[in-house]
């Protein structure tokens, strides 16, 4: 019996079934799935915890004015942004089979250079953003290079390193503020003064509206880091050692100076998430000035599979929920039901075999989906062909049992006629 080839829908189907972005689809929506279990737990109302998330992030059509009820989608993007460009760090080293867990860090440096640069200088008001811009890349490059060098130089765990490194720079953020020339004049407060209005990120929209230029960085910051990975020299060269570093070192590829610049880079986009705390979400710089993004940008860098529109709107994701988690507060959900969820999508995520059991989902196929339907394309030819071989051998049989001989092979046929 033949077996009945798969259709071209049924490809597509399998494949997408099969696809890592089904998989993180089904991570969110286990993830709110054990969400309403906890809540349920916690005495609240699911339906009323997620209906205010959703109006804490989205949209509030209880709101009083057009402008109140499209703000939650803005405070969503608000949050997002340091989200994206951090993801899009911690991302970058993923591609090389680095693991920079040190983001704290490199926030923090890339803060206190733009901030820095943001109250003692005096330029235009371009000109000083951009300058105020390039020296946190470089403090959060410089900074993440330390664990790229000692990596490539003496093999040590960039891991450990950088986890060394984040302590570090947690108390180098305490004595530099508690320094007078980094205080406000006049006051003890472990605070800097605030970046100079020229320095500062322009504001998108008006009051009541938080969201301000920094979302325009993010963007540029997914268009960089696709251009870099897919089409540089270097991109091919930093995703080449992160898929085999042994193989890439055969090919004449410096390992040791790819992991370099790659921590470098994620160090860089860091150090800008650090400059868009500094320059636009707080304006200054402060002890929590990190907050938790670096450990977030995994979080978010995973779910977007370490690809830039991935990393993008999984960051887009993680700033609604940080929105919505604020006004789920008053229905009798704890704030850290948000940090409930993140952990839920990343244990998913790290074990995608878990979800497609849960869902008894097929396995990804490794050919992409265009090499499957031009498979496919060329199935017809060649089952017509074997139908015809089939049938003609079928005749054959016929033929012979139909004149009481044996089924003869033609060839031997020849062969004997040859032979007399």
């Amino acid at each position: 019996m033949t077996k009945k080839s798969p259709s071209t829908a049924g490809i597509v189907l399998r494949h997408a079934l099969g696809s890592k972005w089904f998989v993180s689809i089904l991570a969110v929506v286990v993830a709110f799935a054990l969400g309403a279990i906890l809540i349920v737990m916690a005495g609240a109302s699911v339906s009323e915890a997620y209906y205010a998330m959703f109006r804490g992030a989205i949209f509030d059509p209880e709101a009083s004015s057009l402008q109140r009820q499209i703000k939650p989608i803005t405070n969503s993007f608000f949050y997002a942004i340091p989200l994206i460009i951090g993801g899009l760090g911690l991302g970058f080293g993923f591609r090389a089979g680095l693991f920079n867990i040190g983001g704290q860090g490199q926030v923090i440096f890339g803060a206190l250079a733009a901030v820095w640069v943001g109250f003692s200088l005096h330029l235009p008001p371009v000109l000083h953003t951009i300058l105020a811009l390039l020296a946190a890349i470089i403090a959060g490059a410089l900074y993440a290079g330390i664990a790229g060098f000692l990596k490539a130089r003496t093999g040590a765990n960039e891991v450990i390193v950088t986890i060394m490194l984040n302590s570090i720079a947690g108390l180098a953020l305490g004595y530099v503020l508690a320094q007078k020339a980094w205080q406000v004049p006049g006051s003890n407060q472990p605070q800097t003064p605030v970046v100079a209005d020229t320095a500062a990120f322009t504001p998108l929209l008006p009051n009541p509206f938080k969201l301000h230029a920094g979302l325009i960085v993010a963007i540029i910051a997914v268009v960089v880091f696709w251009w870099i990975l897919d089409r540089s020299t270097l991109g091919f060269e930093v995703k080449a050692v992160g898929a085999n570093p042994d193989a890439a070192r055969t090919a004449g590829i410096s390992v040791g100076r790819i992991t370099t610049i790659t921590m470098m880079i994620s160090g860089a986009f860091l150090g800008l998430a650090g400059a868009n705390e500094a320059l636009g979400t707080i304006g200054y710089v402060s002890r929590d000035v990190a907050g938790s993004i670096g450990f977030d940008a995994i979080t978010v860098a995973l779910l977007g599979r370490n690809k830039p529109v991935g990393t993008f709107f999984a960051g887009l994701l993680f700033g609604a929920f940080k929105a919505g988690g604020y006004v789920m507060q008053p229905k009798g959900v704890p704030i850290d039901m948000i940090l409930i969820l993140q952990s839920v999508i990343v244990l998913l995520i790290a074990a995608p075999a878990l979800v497609r059991w849960l869902f008894h989902l097929p396995k990804g196929s490794e050919k992409p989906l265009r090499a499957q339907l031009a498979a496919l394309a060329q199935t017809p030819a060649s089952a017509t062909a074997q139908s015809q071989a089939s049938e003609q051998a079928s005749a054959a049989k016929t033929f012979a049992a139909g004149t009481g001989d044996e089924a003869v092979n033609p060839t031997a046929s020849h062969k004997e006629g040859d032979a007399q």
